[in-house]
This record gives C-alpha cells, sequence and structure tokens, in this order.
C-alpha cells in the first residue's frame, strides 16, 4: 500500500535499466520556453551525490549536448542556473538521442518529449503522481483534524484506502504492461513492502520487523549497474544497514555480505558497493566499526575479488587491514614488556650528561600481561602531543577514582632515547602521575609501536583479566563513563 510520504517522494525517486552497450553516442536537445539564462547543465545522480557531466550554451535557443560515447543508463538532471532548478530525465540503452521541450516556470507538468518513450512514460506517471499526491495530503491532514478533535474518521480513512489501492492498481498495471522500462523499475523498486499483520505484542513487532527485513529488497535489483545512478538505491541499501540491521559489527558484516551478494553478478555493483563500505568503515568514528572494514578487506580485497585496485594499492589496503586487525575489540592484546622509566634519575642525568644513550635510566621490565588486575588501562602518550596534555589532567581524575576498584594504568611514554628526558620532566611537572606504571621504550625493542599500530598519541585501551580488549580509542574524557558502565556490567553478570 502507498502512503502519503511515498507519494509525495516519488518525483525524486530514480531506477535502473540494463547497461548500453550502443556506440551512437548521445544527443539531447532540450528548448526551455521562458528560460533566459543562454546556460544549461546536465547533472547525474551518483549514489547519494549529484554531479555535473556538461555545461552548454544555446543556439538558436536550443540546447544540445552531445557526445559520440553513449551517457551511462541511468536518471540525468537538466539544471537551470542560476537558481540550479532541474528536472529528470531518463537515458537507458535505447533512448540516447531525443528533443525535450518545455517551460521554465513548471517544467515538470509542462514537459513534451520527442523521440523517448521511456521519458513520455516515465512523466505520464509524474503527472499521474502529481495528481493524487495532494488529495493525498488533504486527506491526512483532515483525519489529523477530527482525530484531534475526537470525531469519526471511518469515511475518511475508507477514502484513503480507496485512493491508496487506485494508486497501487496504477503501478501494478504499469509495470505489467512495460516491465522493461526504466518507469517500471522505478515503481516497482519503490514500493513499500506489505508486512501481513502481525499480534501487537513484542513478539509480534519482533516478527513484523523480521519479515521487513528480509524482504526488504524484494522488488530491488541490486545486481543492475543503473540502480548506481540513482538516489534511490543508495537511500533504500542504507535504510536497510542502518535502520534494519543491528548496529554491531557481525551483524552489520553478514549484511553487508548479503548485498554484495546480490550484486556480485555485475562487477560494477560489486566493485560500488565495496568501495562504498570500505571507505564508510575504513573512516567510521564508531568504536568497534573498524571489524567490519577488517571483515572487507580479508574476504574480499585479500583474496583476489577486486581485480579493479591496481597491486600497491591493494597491498597497502591488505596491509593495513593486518595491523589493524589484532587489535579488533574482543582480541586478546599483543603481549608487550617494557622497563619501567626511573623519571627522577633520567632528570638529574639529563643534567649532567651529554651522550643521549647514557641519558634514559630504566629499572625492570613489566609485562602488561602479568598485570594482576580486573581491569588494565593501557595508555600511550608523548609529552610533546597537545592532545596528550589537555588528556592528562584527566587521566589523572579517572585513576585516582578507579585505583581502587581494580584498574591498573600502564602508560607508556612514546618517544625515543633522544627525548626520554623530556617523558621524565613531564612526569615530574605532574606528580600525580607518579602512581601509575609509568614504563618507556626508548630504542623500542619491544616493538609495541608496531605490535599497537601506533600513528598517533594519546591512544588508550581496555583490558580485562584475561587480556582481551574490551575497548579502545575511547577519549580521556569518555574514559569515567566507559569505566563505570563496565563495572555495572561485571555486578549484574
Amino acid at each position: 500500500m502507498i502512503k502519503l510520504h511515498t507519494l509525495i517522494t516519488l518525483f525524486a525517486l530514480l531506477s535502473t535499466i540494463v547497461i548500453s552497450n550502443a556506440q551512437e553516442g548521445y544527443e539531447i536537445t532540450v528548448e526551455i520556453d521562458g528560460f533566459e539564462n543562454d546556460t544549461l547543465l546536465l547533472g547525474y545522480q551518483y549514489a547519494d551525490k549529484q554531479y555535473i557531466k556538461d555545461t552548454v550554451i544555446a543556439l538558436n535557443g536550443k540546447f544540445t549536448f552531445e557526445g559520440d560515447e553513449p551517457l551511462d543508463c541511468g536518471m540525468y538532471l537538466l539544471i537551470m542556473p542560476p537558481a540550479n532548478k532541474y528536472f529528470q530525465i531518463i537515458v537507458n540503452e535505447s533512448d540516447q538521442i531525443f528533443s525535450i521541450s518545455t517551460e521554465a516556470s513548471n517544467p515538470v507538468n509542462e514537459i513534451k518529449i520527442h523521440g523517448s518513450d521511456e521519458n513520455e512514460l516515465f512523466y505520464s506517471y509524474l503527472k499521474f503522481i502529481g495528481e493524487q499526491s495532494p488529495k493525498a495530503q488533504a486527506f491526512n491532514e483532515k483525519l489529523k483534524s477530527k482525530k484531534e478533535n475526537g470525531q469519526d474518521t471511518k469515511q475518511l480513512e475508507k477514502d484513503l484506502e480507496k485512493l491508496n489501492k487506485s494508486v497501487s492498481k496504477y503501478q501494478l498495471d504499469l509495470i505489467e504492461k512495460h516491465p522493461n522500462s526504466m518507469t517500471a523499475s522505478i515503481v516497482k523498486t519503490s514500493r513499500e513492502i506489505d508486512v501481513p499483520e502481525f499480534e501487537p505484542t513484542d513478539a509480534g513487532k519482533r516478527a513484523s520487523f523480521k519479515y521487513l527485513q528480509e524482504h526488504w529488497f524484494d522488488n530491488t535489483d541490486l545486481s543492475n549497474p543503473c540502480l548506481i545512478r540513482t538516489s534511490l538505491l543508495h537511500n533504500k541499501v542504507m535504510s536497510y544497514i542502518d535502520k534494519l540491521t543491528v548496529q554491531h559489527p557481525d551483524s552489520l558484516s553478514k549484511s553487508i555480505d548479503f548485498i554484495i551478494d546480490k550484486a556480485k553478478h555485475n562487477e560494477i555493483t560489486k566493485r560500488h558497493w565495496l568501495s562504498t563500505f570500505l571507505n564508510r568503515y575504513a573512516n567510521s568514528k564508531v568504536i568497534g566499526m573498524d571489524a567490519i572494514y577488517v571483515h572487507l578487506v580479508m574476504n574480499y580485497y585479500a583474496k583476489g575479488e577486486t581485480p579493479w585496485v591496481d597491486d600497491e594499492k591493494l597491498l597497502e589496503i591488505v596491509d593495513n587491514a593486518s595491523k589493524v586487525e589484532p587489535l579488533l575489540i574482543g582480541k586478546i592484546a599483543p603481549e608487550i614488556e617494557i622497563p619501567i622509566l626511573d623519571y627522577k634519575a633520567t632528570a638529574e642525568m639529563a643534567k649532567i650528561e651529554e651522550d643521549v644513550h647514557k641519558i634514559a635510566v630504566l629499572g625492570e621490565k613489566v609485562s602488561l600481561h602479568k598485570l594482576d588486575s580486573p581491569y588494565k588501562v593501557l595508555f600511550m602518550w608523548a609529552p610533546d602531543c597537545g592532545h596528550c596534555k589537555k588528556s592528562m589532567p584527566k587521566m589523572i581524575d579517572f585513576y585516582d577514582k578507579f585505583k581502587d576498584k581494580g584498574v591498573a594504568l600502564y602508560a607508556i611514554c612514546h618517544q625515543n632515547i633522544k627525548n626520554t628526558a623530556k617523558c621524565a620532566d613531564f612526569i615530574i611537572e605532574r606528580p600525580e602521575m607518579m602512581n601509575w606504571i609509568n614504563v618507556t621504550d626508548p630504542y623500542f625493542r619491544s616493538r609495541y609501536q608496531t605490535l599497537y599500530n601506533v600513528t598517533s598519541t594519546p591512544q588508550i585501551y581496555i583490558l580485562d583479566d584475561t587480556n582481551e580488549i574490551i575497548m579502545k580509542r575511547v577519549g580521556a574524557d569518555q574514559l569515567e563513563e566507559v569505566m563505570n558502565e563496565l563495572l555495572k556490567r561485571a555486578e549484574n553478570k
């Protein structure tokens, strides 16, 4: 059943057609009565973004977009500067050469198509929906008003149901009569899933959600490359990922695998979704979502399923994922043994010793894994790091609150031998830090910077008593909240 918001947004929905193999090129001629600017732009939709394909200057009152190579199939935009008002046209295998005439004041309603059956069908559909949308909106406004005033709404509900059924019938008839058209694909893909009625209980709600999740792509061909050049496909896929999938790395990876499996029959669609999700989760600010990035790399890129990626870039991607994988939440943190920094002795040596290799005074090595604490906070910092300086008061306050609650703080001063004295001076200036386990590895013999992929500071990991990573890359200002939640969960087990 079509709902109000669907009727209204159908004007903006985009769709598909089989990718063109034609070689004749394209020629689209446009006349716009009342448009005074001499420049017209041809744009196109790609996922959730819009781009400019071409710009032409009017000749004898007409704008002609042409090229020797055919356009990629999809929905294109004719954009009228300076206000950039636009209307849409369909380009497919057989509709690369056609003409359009319309009026600048109302290009959609006044449009006339010559030489493109597809666009004629598309605009006849838009006009039909344009006539039905105000009716649906009026019914809904009346329904809202009557409900607010406690009035009977049965007749209005019947009238709206009748309108919805007429729209649905029109759509189904169009799909049946023009099954290979892009307009039919627009209608089919945009139709809402008809979810059976379930009991209004928690179990019924879960069943309804599961049904919607399982049938979300019933009307969508994810392997059709033309869908990429629409906002419709992007919005539908992202709704599935963001609203119909539990926001946990395992669940999200499963949903993404499902999408890629449906798209794999065409390299263009497979490439698009792999690239889209890889970039999305490589740059995710949500803690733990790097697991999805690793999943994609190890299950697709590292297995030779991305021939479009050059060897050098592929090696870089796989190498980066290989460094991130051991540090995912749920993994056992890499073991490190780093010597204690004798900050007082080091500071004194810096005053009298010119040889930097003799300044650092180090004590016994301390094993991260062997710390006997329910929780271990691994904190990597540097004395010349601005963010570290800002974080340090919060770290001091955090440890003061949690040191008696089973939390050990293993702090690594991330500096080489030339700057070890800076570590010592920094700690001496902040006496509260002396309560921590302060270690440093001026020659990086422990390889902690490689094991923990330290490319910036500060970095914070929280481990449990089995040395499993239970949280990472949390900010110092979030640490207290996170630890309180962890302790609360432990109490409730």
